[in-house]
């Protein structure tokens, strides 16, 4: 079997990474509790990048907060803030873990459609007046996971201004920020007057190939800085010291370069599947952004399509009906795969039955 499935980057961490990991994790300092929010050095390194990244000035010690994965931190941010009776703005398609945790938490998620003629861009004027009013945060993830979708400075400004007018929180999940594979990928505190309302979770996972190092930062709005900060320390004991001495080294040694070298990869790796998969028949976009292709299922469901090509090619695809009902009809296809399992997958898929790309 081939799998598309995980976007698990199949690439080691960065060489100079893991000799710092190496140095630093025989040191008696980093054998105790490390800082509840995390060693200075780390947020500032993590100040320091966004500020010559994004032009964005940040305060390490109120402003910054290291986490153990965005994952962990951005499910913990909803139980800081949602209870029974809150609602959350979650866009659809969508990571799962916006909506799984707000449920756990006894909050609404009230979905915000993603759809292709809207660039899957949200509509926020369409958002109904009692989910306002409800509504505690505010979910946006660009460039966009599943979809692969970009946003461009716009739309931040959009979405910043109607938080600002409805009182709510704006959590920006930027984990594939880095990977835009022509222009610049903004964050959304580069909006003059983000931080009043905004915080972005930056994640060292996929720029870095350290999914397994479990490594982010929570970045912008102090208040909701302050209040993950009072939840995690009664929560979890924070990363090891070591591994955040690797984190500073990923952000402080040339990471443009590391970041391009990676990109260019996964751009020879889109070509060479979308453009067979072309060839088969399949008409899929070229995403532009993400390690993600996100292609619309011949026959329109999702599921079925996923499952022929599971038992007929030998190659397993995600449905997208997993991200939430606007994912319907649509699989994705992760390009954390080595081109030569790439180049056997399109082999098999244009020697499959004719039925297969046909939908019928």
């Amino acid at each position: 079997m081939i799998s598309f499935g995980i976007g698990d980057p199949d690439q080691p961490t960065a060489p100079k990474m893991v000799q710092t990991l190496l140095e630093e994790a025989p040191k008696r300092e980093h054998h105790g509790y490390p800082p509840y929010e995390g060693l200075y050095s780390f947020r500032k390194a993590v100040a320091d990048y966004y500020g010559r990244r994004f032009d964005v000035a940040l305060d390490p010690e109120s402003e910054v907060l290291t986490a153990i994965g965005s994952k962990e931190a951005i499910s913990h941010l909803v139980w800081a803030y949602i209870e029974e009776g809150d609602v959350a703005l979650v866009p659809d398609p969508a990571y799962p873990v916006y909506s799984t945790q707000t449920r756990l938490a006894g909050g609404e998620v009230v979905t915000l459609p993603l759809r292709k003629d809207s660039g899957f861009l949200p509509d926020l004027e369409a958002v109904p007046e009692e989910a306002k009013r409800r509504a505690k945060l505010l979910f946006v993830n660009y460039p966009n996971n599943p979809t692969g979708a970009k946003a461009d400075l716009a739309f931040f400004e959009e979405a910043v201004r109607f938080a600002r007018e409805n009182d709510i929180l704006l959590v920006s999940d930027a984990a594939y920020v880095e990977m835009s594979f022509s222009g610049h990928a903004p964050s959304v505190l580069e909006v003059p007057g983000a931080k009043d309302v905004a915080v972005e979770f930056y994640s060292l996972s996929k720029p870095f190939n350290m999914t397994g190092w479990r490594l982010a930062a929570m970045v912008g709005q102090r208040d909701a800085v302050k209040a993950l900060g009072i939840l995690k320390s009664n929560t979890d004991s924070g990363q090891f010291a070591a591994i955040q001495k690797a984190g500073e080294m990923a952000l402080t040694y040339q990471p443009e370069a590391f970041i391009r070298l990676m990109n260019g990869l996964y751009i020879y790796r889109r070509d060479l599947l979308v453009e067979g998969l072309r060839k088969a028949g399949w008409d899929v976009p070229r995403p532009d952004a993400t390690f993600y292709v996100w292609a619309e299922a011949p026959g329109g469901d999702d599921v079925a399509f996923s499952e022929a090509m599971l038992t007929t090619c030998g190659v397993l695809l995600t449905p997208g009906s997993g991200y939430g009902e606007c994912g319907r009809g649509y699989v994705r296809l992760s390009l954390t795969v080595d081109e030569s399992r790439i180049v056997e997958a399109v082999e098999r898929i244009q020697r499959a039955p004719s039925w297969l790309l046909s939908g019928r």
